[in-house]
């Protein structure tokens, strides 16, 4: 989105989630910090690139029931259908998220576009049941699809036998290439090195037989899990060298990076990770640095930039190799396709099939 603001106004809508609400710590800091979003409903517009705004409707986060959706499509459509019927034309929606599924009855937009970045209704701790109910109006309904996945086109058409275009995710090369400043990663500080690194949501995805069979064959080190949780394995915590620091600001992903003696993804095989398409595959790439990876089809396109395993035992290994002799010139020499898979591309391709016959002062919304 941020590669089409000089050419499109674009609403980003910040909807309250998928995952059911818990009596737990995660649940109630979540539920504070949408309680802080909805205190200022938008986001002051000086903090913002030109022509973007963001809004935090009020949600219900529940969506089992047709009760429940009900609520979501009164109180969503109460602070978005003024905004769309506002515009000089109306804008296209485009979506992530099959939650906004029951909003197609009432939000009068030109066209509806669902961008599928996951199977949501594999995802360990949501409610499946009512997010396949969700996502299958959604690609029944929706003029465009496009998935991040050949797993993620497939599994679309088997809901509605709908072609649907194919985006994988991008990466800004230059951002990942650039830290030459001295900038210190604090939760680092004291830290046995080397470092084996993971970043992103550490939730029950994350295999712990991978994790314990590579902290039982270092001999030193520490192994670095950077990231928010969300219902993780309480196991995981205690293994022995595993330190988790937390989420960290995006802009410090580079600075923990280049700290990094090798980047992992330990992640388990099960359906959700079959469907996945990380985001941080490309970046974790694009850092230079030894990489070793869970054998998923996700992964497979860029098997030869990197280590690839499908046990733990291969994966402790793997990891231990690259440790001793760093990353092998003829991985280094494959990511050179990475000058391909810019965010830029990325976003013509998606212009080219929603928006080019659009006029540019049409809004695009996004949630």
């Amino acid at each position: 989105m941020r590669r089409l603001l000089d050419s499109y106004p674009v609403y980003w809508v910040n909807t309250i989630g998928t995952r059911t609400p818990r009596l737990n710590l995660a649940t109630l800091r979540r539920g504070l910090e949408k309680l802080r979003n909805w205190t200022r409903r938008s986001e002051p517009n000086e903090s913002l690139p030109p022509n973007l705004q963001v809004l935090h409707p009020f949600m219900w986060p529940w969506f089992s029931s047709s009760f429940d959706r009900g609520i979501n499509r009164r109180l969503l459509g109460r602070a978005l259908v003024p905004l769309v019927r506002s515009l000089p034309a109306p804008p296209i929606a485009i979506t992530t998220l099959p939650i906004v599924a029951d909003l197609m009855d009432v939000l009068p937009v030109r066209h509806w576009v669902y961008y599928c970045v996951d199977d949501f209704g594999e995802w360990p701790g949501l409610d499946g049941d009512a997010l396949r109910r969700m996502e299958e109006k959604l690609v029944r309904r929706a003029n465009i699809l496009v998935a991040v996945s050949e797993t993620l086109k497939d599994h679309l058409a088997t809901m509605g036998h709908r072609p649907s275009h194919l985006l994988t995710h991008g990466v800004d090369l230059e951002f990942w290439r650039k830290p030459a400043e001295d900038r210190a990663i604090s939760q680092l500080v004291g830290l046995e090195r080397p470092l084996i690194v993971f970043w992103g949501v550490v939730d029950r995805r994350m295999d712990i037989a991978f994790v314990q069979r590579l902290a039982a064959e270092l001999t030193g080190g520490t192994i670095v899990l950077a990231g928010p949780e969300v219902d993780p394995d309480p196991a995981l915590f205690s293994i022995p060298r595993v330190i988790r620091i937390g989420t960290l600001a995006f802009e410090e992903l580079p600075y923990l990076a280049r700290e990094a003696a090798v980047l992992v993804m330990p992640y388990a095989d099960m359906p959700v990770t079959r469907a996945m398409q990380p985001l941080k595959l490309k970046e974790y790439l694009a850092t230079g640095k030894p990489v070793v990876v869970r054998d998923l089809p996700a992964t497979r396109e860029w098997a030869d930039c990197m280590d690839m395993v499908d046990t733990a035992e291969k994966f402790a290994q793997a990891v231990g190799s690259r440790l001793r002799m760093g990353l092998p010139p003829s991985q280094q020499a494959a990511r050179a396709r990475l000058a391909g898979e810019s965010w830029s591309e990325k976003a013509r391709a998606f212009e080219r099939w929603i928006l080019t016959t659009e006029s540019a002062r049409d809004a695009v919304y996004c949630s």
